[in-house]
């Protein structure tokens, strides 16, 4: 029981030291160091209160080994001792819950002045859009039963909202840095649940509900390219691609880093694929890159002129 123990903390420590940089990212977003020290200080009380009871059990489970002509001595209760281990959880759980609560609204709610940038976020298998809610800033309706594929809505956008115009519609994410985004978010299959590692967010994807996560971002994606410890990662990864790729296996190419939404419920059988990239960029390029892309309006018009065109041309028999 012993060496049990000895090995089981062993572990323990060598696991924190060897691959505790593998636990999360850095992070890159304005709750995010509040969110980190929700998560340690979770741990720490963990790793006390698991380090006190597994020493209790192993030393309680060798100084009442059994022996030949001993006879163990049955307590029905205790009322003393389950009021203490009630009463300690109680206080502890309480604080981390309120602490979180606390942390969760600092999160959602707005600050005076703050006019996020609406989202959607919509899952499917196995893949993310995104809808961004253009100038005014409100997305228009949108139901799966909308949904036709023929003239590329594969949001199931209502083409009679108003507010669906000026929409719009991509597949690669991008963030202005230090502006709050609110992120509303739709599934049209199964339940996902959209996890961005840096940005510490993550919210499930519901069927036949609109679910919803706001974060600010603090670092473009060229800043983070720029930490060390990324530096340090891609330099790893793309030693190991070398290696594979020396050994001919195929997609080694050499990785860059990006942030990236991933979808973090296993959702079916391509699940693992299931990842959009994301860019944030300074506010100038932001606005740069958004004037470049197309409406939902204007991409329903040109979808109908070719479907008109199509139809319009002589049949040749």
């Amino acid at each position: 029981m012993f060496a049990f123990l000895v090995f089981i903390y062993g572990l323990t420590f060598f696991s924190f030291y060897k691959y505790g940089k593998f636990l999360l990212p850095a992070a890159s977003s304005e709750h995010g160091a509040e969110y980190d020290n929700l998560m340690l200080v979770s741990f720490v009380i963990i790793f006390f209160v698991m380090a006190i009871t597994q020493v209790l059990l192993h030393y309680f489970a060798f100084k009442y080994r059994g022996k030949a002509g001993q006879k163990a001595l049955y307590f029905a209760d205790n009322n003393k001792l389950e009021l203490i281990w009630t009463s300690i959880p109680v206080v502890v759980l309480t604080g981390l819950i309120l602490w979180g609560l606390y942390t969760w609204n600092d999160i959602m709610n707005p600050k005076e002045g703050e006019d996020p940038i609406v989202i959607e976020l919509y899952a499917q298998q196995f893949n993310w859009t995104a809808r961004y809610a253009g100038a005014d800033n409100v997305l228009g309706d949108a139901n799966v039963r909308l949904i036709d594929i023929d003239n590329a809505n594969i949001l199931g956008v209502d083409t009679q909202d108003p507010n669906a115009t000026d929409d719009i519609v991509v597949k690669e994410l991008h963030l202005p840095v230090g502006q709050k985004v609110l992120f509303k978010m739709r599934s049209q299959d199964v339940l996902h649940s959209a996890y961005m590692p840096h940005f510490r967010a993550q919210m499930n994807c519901v069927p036949g509900m609109i679910t919803e996560f706001a974060f600010t971002p603090t670092e473009t994606t060229a800043e983070m390219r720029q930490r060390p410890e990324t530096i340090e990662k891609v330099k790893r990864t793309n030693a190991l691609r070398a290696q594979r790729a020396a050994q001919g296996i195929p997609n080694n190419d050499p990785w860059e880093f990006d942030y990236i939404l991933l979808c973090n419920k296993i959702c079916g059988k391509s699940h693992y694929n299931m990842q959009m990239k994301i860019v944030v960029d300074t506010p100038e390029d932001y606005q740069k890159w958004l004037a470049q892309q197309t409406t939902f309006g204007v991409s329903m018009q040109k979808d109908t002129t070719a479907t008109t065109e199509v139809e319009a041309q002589p049949t040749i028999e």
